[in-house]
């Protein structure tokens, strides 16, 4: 039986039920869920890299953005908050629509 070791998404277990398979699992603390959820978001960020087409590309951001969405709960806030946090820093700094590159700066 392979062991995964690893945070899936909620439906997962009936999933695999379906398929006539047996299963082990268990609720993580709060501290471990918020290690594995970090795990888990730098696992689907290094699928992203990997994506090989753009169909591919956009399935990882889907996974990191609803990863996204249950780490801003476990640090006590909502996705709401967090796109106004986005959107101050945005209207402060910029986005990266412009696609700039800086490549050194003088010191003084």
């Amino acid at each position: 039986m392979p062991t995964y070791n690893k945070l899936v998404r909620d439906l997962i277990p009936e999933v695999i039920e379906k398929t006539g398979k047996e299963l082990s699992s268990r609720v993580l603390e709060d501290k471990e869920y918020e290690i594995e959820l970090k795990k888990k978001i730098a696992e689907e960020l290094t699928e992203y890299n990997e994506a090989k087409t753009n169909e591919d590309a956009l399935e990882e951001l889907a996974d990191i953005l609803e990863l996204l969405h249950a780490a801003t709960k476990i640090h006590g806030s909502s996705f709401e908050e967090l796109e106004k946090i986005r959107k101050a820093k945005a209207e402060k700094r910029g986005g990266f629509e412009k696609r700039i590159f800086l490549i050194e700066v003088e010191d003084d």
